[in-house]
């Protein structure tokens, strides 16, 4: 199992924009093969336009797959056409989890 977090930074009059690409695209991320997780965050200042997608992946090669997927091909050049930063990635791994 893998954890993908991508940060996200946009302009006001883009974070809209932003969260109706992922609402509309949401249900289509989550059912491709191997995302057995996903959940967008946001931070807590009402007016902050720096959100975190949060993704868990059955393995490496499944994220790669969703990354060269067609609905891969359609989210992120729009998401990318809206960011007032470059983006930032990590994928990693669980160390210890705690039931």
């Amino acid at each position: 199992m893998v954890t993908r977090i991508v940060k996200m930074s946009f302009s006001k009059e883009h974070a809209s924009l932003f969260l109706e690409i992922f609402n509309e695209h949401r249900e289509q991320i989550r059912a491709t093969e191997g995302c057995t997780y996903l959940e967008l965050w946001h931070t807590e200042e009402e007016s902050s336009t720096l959100f975190f997608t949060h993704s868990k992946w059955e393995n490496e090669a499944h994220l790669n797959n969703y990354r060269h997927s067609d609905i891969f091909k359609i989210v992120w050049p729009k998401t990318k056409a809206l960011f007032n930063a470059p983006p930032q990635a990590w994928t990693v791994n669980s160390l210890i989890t705690l039931p």
